[in-house]
């Protein structure tokens, strides 16, 4: 009998369509340490495609941080959590880390998609059921599907179709809704307020990914549950540390009681290796620069409103975004990749985002703001973007009118 996984994947055509045309815009690699700019093929790029929030990952205090770390403890902990793997300065950030969101502990995870594949893996059964917004991250779809949960989804922010969704569920099952507090690639916040009212209605459990929030919203940038006032009201607040926290690795935060139980149940946590002391001190590190200097997060949303002006003005869509991700709809896939290159070429690094990742007639380019960007290079970046869809045929709001 042949063999099939091969030719299982030579169908897959998509990436090498785009490189036939010379569009290909993904893996570009960077010569430098990310920041504002950026060296790609030897020449100036100006980054717009960041999840650095706060500009942190140069930071020299962050910096010493991990090399101290590594002095004193090496390069990695050869082990798992469960096992070899816990270091003192590990407890320590989980300290910090459920005294920062107001929750009674929390854990490390080696990456912030392992804590949605060991969290929503372990937390509900077969008989049991997950609530899903339809444009939540892919670690919080994967991390249902290894459930063996009954997944439901619900339209986009929509709480009316929650409700209608909630209604029907046995009064007896555990529910958890498991939702992002700010959405990756539409920027905008999730209504907790509503979701915590129809969670008590229903009895249902909130999960809140705070991935795009922690040092961006909330008291000294706390996330979603902090915005809003609503800690006590969210059950399990997550979190990663590869945004505005300048490093790798992710958390989970609880009542004491199911963090015990997630540390002895949650396979992406007792089977994976711990994270590594430099990135741990790098952490903790940059707790400390967030609670101690508010500024940063100030001058991020003083970069954010100065883009979003600037881009509603020349009449682009961005969508029902309220944060530093500013969704710049094309709606056409190729064009999409099109005005892609254009900036690449013209010294401007942004994310397209097309099917099947949204649809093709939602198509956008992610343009992110960064707390040390200056509104100089804001004016740079906008002013070539405008060219762009010029230059391709995109037609904004403006022109339309």
């Amino acid at each position: 009998m042949g063999k099939k996984l091969h030719d299982k994947i030579a169908q897959f055509k998509d990436a090498a369509i785009i490189k036939e045309k010379g569009l290909y815009p993904y893996f570009r690699p960077i010569e430098s340490g990310q920041d504002t700019e950026v060296i790609i093929d030897n020449k100036r790029v100006l980054m717009f495609g960041s999840n650095s929030y706060l500009g942190l990952t140069n930071h020299p205090k962050i910096k010493e941080a991990s090399k101290k770390a590594i002095d004193k403890y090496g390069t990695g902990c050869a082990g798992s959590r469960f096992l070899n793997g816990t270091l003192d300065i590990h407890i320590e950030l989980e300290n910090r880390l459920a005294t920062y969101v107001k929750k009674e502990a929390a854990v490390l995870f080696s990456t912030g998609f392992q804590v949605n594949l060991g969290v929503l893996s372990c937390i509900t059964g077969r008989n049991d059921y997950l609530i899903l917004d339809e444009y939540d991250h892919a670690s919080l779809i994967d991390g249902s599907r290894l459930s063996f949960s009954r997944v439901i989804k619900y339209a986009h922010n929509d709480m009316t179709d929650l409700q209608r969704k909630l209604s029907i569920l046995p009064e007896d099952a555990v529910k958890v809704i498991a939702v992002d507090g700010i959405f990756s690639m539409e920027g905008d916040i999730v209504k907790l307020p509503e979701i915590v009212a129809l969670a008590d209605q229903y009895g249902a459990n909130i999960m809140v990914d705070d991935a795009h929030s922690l040092g961006v919203i909330g008291q000294k940038g706390a996330g979603t549950a902090s915005h809003f006032g609503l800690a006590d009201d969210v059950d399990l607040i997550m979190g990663t540390f590869s945004k505005s926290l300048a490093s790798l690795g992710g958390f989970i935060a609880s009542d004491a009681a199911t963090i015990d139980y997630l540390k002895h149940r949650a396979r992406a946590l007792m089977f994976s290796a711990s994270m590594p002391p430099a990135s741990v001190a790098s952490v903790i590190a940059a707790l400390d620069i967030i609670e101690s200097e508010p500024e940063r997060i100030e001058k991020l949303w003083a970069n954010t409103n100065y883009a979003m002006r600037l881009l509603q003005e020349e009449g682009f869509d961005l969508g029902p975004t309220e944060s530093p991700i500013l969704p710049i709809y094309v709606r056409d896939n190729d064009k999409t990749f099109l005005v892609t290159k254009y900036l690449q070429d013209a010294g401007i690094f942004v994310n397209p985002v097309v099917s099947p990742a949204v649809p093709s007639d939602s198509s956008l380019l992610r343009f992110s703001l960064m707390a040390t960007h200056t509104f100089e290079q804001i004016d740079e970046a906008i002013d070539k973007i405008t060219k762009a869809f010029k230059e391709v045929g995109v037609t904004t709001i403006k022109e339309k009118i």
